[in-house]
């Protein structure tokens, strides 16, 4: 059998949480446990039905079945533009400064292959989302992890940077609200990010899926006092956190990533955009060049509706995944697991218990194999995950308690 020789890239790949997961959920159900699956942040809420029913129309127009190029998505990206500068306040040039994605997570991905040669550093989150440092490993880049701690808000502390890792940087990359964590930054973290990565010649990339997902009732950006966030901290805004353009108006440095995932619930359906800086948008075209067209234009065409119709799903999905929130939470300190309120996302960053506290793997693990119940170990997002365990909120109250006491009797 011929010996194939394969790129060293690949070899950081091998291993995903997701993966390691989906490998475990298998064995459980191979032994006949019920599987109730909190490991993967995939809504199980519906896409609206304007939206599937202009997918739908689309089906029978022939002219949609073609390849799609750059200017066929001029529509989709005019949608986009518009509905950043309903939210944000912000021009946005829809010719030069947006880009169709197959979600965030292809942006995310790419982009380090525009910016990075081998052996460049990027500065990641630490814990973060798996791709980040992907991308970073497929451009044969160098990652160093800017660890979040609990006490920071978790939030980097750019001052601990190294200044000879700093000095071959080209990237950094945020995620606020954060996965795993739930954090959110407020707008002046932002403001600072801009100015170290202006300062230091840094592509300043923000991985923005969540931004919807904010809870009107949270604390205030981490300082511990309850505040209303139905009135907007932020001036000339619709929206309770922040965009990186608003932190970067001249768009001097910066790529923002969205996607239409979690916001509208259509996460099979593989529709998201970059914008941003214009010199970035094209450098990620090229790649995107190379790699693949367009989605269908049936697609674009329900990411339309989805950006321009009625919010009222949007809105019902925020309260879907906070009434949830508050279920699980209240569930988990019934049973003497006291877990901070998350402030966003659909997910809770829970500290592990002893003697579990540092082996979040082995805690997973054994919990879906015991008790069927599926959950993120903090460990595969890397370093400073360890000790905490993700749960996904994506499923109804009753099943989610049922989960907890599923944890309980695991626990004791």
């Amino acid at each position: 059998m011929t010996n194939i020789h394969f790129a060293k890239r690949l070899q950081p790949l091998k291993s995903n949480v997701f993966a390691d997961m989906d490998r475990a959920k298998a064995i459980a159900l191979a032994a006949g446990r019920k599987v109730i699956d909190l490991s993967l942040g995939s809504s199980d809420l519906p896409a609206e039905a304007h939206v599937i029913e202009a997918i739908a129309q689309s089906l029978s127009d022939c002219s949609t079945h073609g390849y799609l190029l750059f200017n066929g998505t001029r529509g989709f990206r005019e949608a986009a533009a518009n509905w950043y500068e309903q939210k944000f306040g912000i021009k946005v040039d829809p010719q030069t400064e947006v880009l169709p994605l197959i979600g965030s997570q292809e942006g995310t991905a790419h982009l380090p292959l525009a910016i990075l040669n081998p052996g460049d550093f990027a500065l990641l989150l630490d814990p973060g989302y798996p791709s980040h440092a992907g991308g970073v490993y497929l451009a044969s880049g160098q990652i160093h992890p800017m660890p979040l701690l609990a006490e920071n808000g978790f939030l980097p502390v750019f001052a601990d940077i190294p200044a000879p890792v700093l000095a071959q940087s080209r990237m950094m990359v945020l995620s606020y609200p954060h996965n795993p964590t739930a954090a959110i930054a407020p707008l002046s973290f932002f403001q600072e990010a801009v100015a170290f990565c202006q300062k230091h010649n840094l592509v300043l990339v923000h991985d923005f899926p969540y931004v919807d997902l904010v809870f009107g009732e949270t604390e205030d950006w981490g300082l511990g006092n309850r505040k209303n966030l139905s009135q907007s901290p932020i001036p000339n805004t619709r929206s309770l956190v922040p965009s990186i353009l608003q932190a970067d108006l001249e768009k001097s440095v910066s790529i923002e990533f969205f996607t239409l995932s979690k916001s509208y619930n259509m996460g099979g359906f593989r529709i998201g955009y970059a914008i941003g800086n214009a010199q970035l948008i094209n450098a990620l075209r090229q790649v995107k060049a190379a790699v693949d067209f367009n989605q269908y234009q049936g697609i674009l065409n329900g990411a339309i509706a989805a950006l321009t119709g009625p919010q009222a799903g949007v809105e019902s999905a925020v309260a879907t995944f906070q009434a949830r929130r508050d279920a699980f939470i209240s569930a988990l300190h019934r049973i003497g697991w006291n877990v901070p309120t998350p402030q966003a996302t659909m997910y809770i960053w829970a500290k592990l218990p002893s003697p579990w506290s540092e082996n979040s793997v082995e805690f997973c693990t054994q919990l879906v194999k015991q008790t069927g119940v599926a959950v993120s170990p903090g460990a595969g997002f890397g370093k400073s995950g360890e000790g905490y365990v993700r749960f996904a909120l994506v499923h109804e109250p009753p099943l989610l308690e049922i989960a907890v006491e599923r944890i309980a009797e695991f626990l004791h």
